[in-house]
């Protein structure tokens, strides 16, 4: 009984240590051939409908006495290896779930994009090679890395990972400035791109150093075959002044070079935006008076991180010093979010199409992005830790979703969750909900009487016999921070009263 209690808890335990090895060393294990690698990826993309999908019947897990699986598992050179069979049989039980015939293609600047998915503007489309690869994995298309009249000086180390407890990656830090290639290299990138995969889209993103210079840049983009020309007004730690974000913080300055890029080209462009600033609509305004066909939001965010408390030295760490620099992953989604909600609220920027990037990794990421307003998206972090395939779970698990949903286009769900986000002032202040616990799945931890005494209102007692927890309602204020913090997941919203 326990094991369903807590079966979705298990699976996501299960599924977070695999290594999501390249060939994976399980999958040529199986004596079954059974995907166990694929499957899991699923499960770790938040595509578990996808994941049963792929499951074998008869399940060959249920049978199988041999374990040359998780005797191949490379997570066993480190403690365990990933129980393959737990995961299969916990699973099984799902019912498959039919994928009805789903349009991911939607228009975007007026170009029709097979779907929204596309590689932004850093490392992960930075030449010929790598982005071909990713158009025959299924990618719509590429936002190229920012091209410049300069090829930057670089340094060595440039990239770091933010952890927390047993999460290696909850955010990312570069230092990364524009493209490494020569303007001539990567004009003809661009060139055998188009020529090869005509129907995928490019982006060629721009960034100049003067309104001559972003000019140039874009008549030469213009020839070379790109579809949409982006203005990168955002790069954070560009070693030049007057370049990156130093002008997507200055409005003038976005009109001056996005008046500039306008005169190079017919194209649609795209106006880059910084979120190192409080309120991104007036750069975003600025843009789109001065030409801008729509915005692309966020770049990522100045940070500092990852202080050694002996040297005092910061990551990345370049002979003992680092500089400010871009924060990406996971972690900045809800702050993406929000700009982009600020955006599609405002009266002059709620019709302007937005390509939304920051913190996507799942199709549940995406999908959230989408219901904000945003017409295509971006994606870099999630690329560099686990490579282009996650495409698969990406596509997969939208068209999924959408089919679950009674959708046949991915176009019907633009913009639906803008009417749920109100002023503070609008939201109902005249109810509370109370928290709803569940006996059966409570395991007496005594988390939610932690964090309700320590940083609620004191709200839960335990009982001294059975650790079960005791709601105060007198005291309880319907924060929910106790289903928050609940690690079984027995702590739940219950039934909202008039207060």
């Amino acid at each position: 009984m326990s094991s369903l209690l807590y079966k979705d808890i298990s699976i996501n335990e299960y599924v977070s240590g695999c290594l999501l090895c390249d060939e994976a060393p399980c999958r040529k294990a199986c004596p079954h051939s059974l995907e166990a690698d694929t499957i899991i990826r699923s499960l770790r993309f938040e595509n578990k409908a996808g994941a049963v999908n792929k499951l074998p019947h008869p399940l060959p897990c249920d049978t199988c006495d041999e374990k040359q699986c998780k005797e191949a598992c490379l997570k066993g050179k480190i403690n365990e290896p990933v129980p393959i069979d737990k995961v299969m049989k916990a699973i099984s039980t799902e019912p498959k779930v039919k994928e009805d015939d789903v349009d991911l293609s939607i228009d975007f600047c007026g170009i029709n994009c097979e779907n929204p998915f596309f590689l932004s503007s850093s490392v992960v489309g930075s030449n010929y090679e790598m982005v071909a690869k990713a158009f025959e994995m299924g990618w719509a298309g590429v936002a190229f890395k920012t091209i410049g009249m300069f090829v930057p000086k670089e340094v060595s180390p440039r990239f770091t990972a933010l952890s927390k407890e047993s999460v290696p990656f909850v955010g990312f830090k570069n230092i990364e400035q524009i493209s490494d290639h020569t303007l001539e290299e990567n004009i003809e990138f661009l060139k055998r791109l188009k020529k090869d995969y005509p129907s995928k889209i490019i982006i060629a993103s721009i960034m100049g150093q003067n309104e001559d210079e972003w000019t140039k840049l874009a008549q030469l983009m213009t020839e070379a075959g790109a579809d949409i020309i982006e203005c990168n007004f955002s790069c954070p730690h560009m070693t030049s002044k007057g370049v990156g974000s130093d002008v997507g913080q200055n409005p003038d300055l976005v009109a001056l070079y996005t008046k500039a890029t306008r005169k190079g080209t017919n194209l649609p462009i795209l106006a880059k935006m910084t979120p190192n600033v409080g309120n991104m609509e007036i750069p975003a305004i600025a843009a789109m008076e001065a030409g801008a066909t729509g915005i692309a939001a966020i770049n990522t965010i100045k940070s500092i991180m990852n202080l050694n408390l002996e040297s005092f030295a910061s990551e990345p760490n370049v002979e003992g010093k680092t500089s400010v620099g871009g924060y990406s992953g996971k972690a900045v989604k809800p702050i993406a979010l929000r700009f982009i909600h600020d955006m599609k609220v405002c009266q002059e920027l709620k019709d302007a199409p937005i390509s939304g990037m920051g913190g996507i990794e799942t199709w549940k990421d995406a999908a959230e992005f989408i219901a904000l307003g945003c017409e295509n998206l971006q994606i870099t972090t999630s690329v560099m830790q686990y490579g282009y395939r996650i495409i698969d779970d990406l596509i997969n698990g939208m068209k999924l979703y959408l089919s679950s949903q009674g959708y046949k286009k991915i176009s019907e769900i633009v913009g639906n969750a803008l009417p749920n986000i109100v002023p503070t002032d609008k939201l109902d202040r005249d109810s509370i909900c109370y928290p709803r616990f569940d006996r059966q799945k409570c395991i007496g931890c005594g988390r939610c009487y932690l964090s309700c005494y320590d940083g609620g209102h004191q709200a839960i007692k335990v009982d001294e016999n059975t650790r079960m927890p005791i709601l105060l309602v007198d005291k309880c204020v319907g924060c929910q921070l106790c289903s928050t913090v609940c690690p079984a997941k027995a702590v739940a919203p219950g039934k909202r009263v008039k207060k």
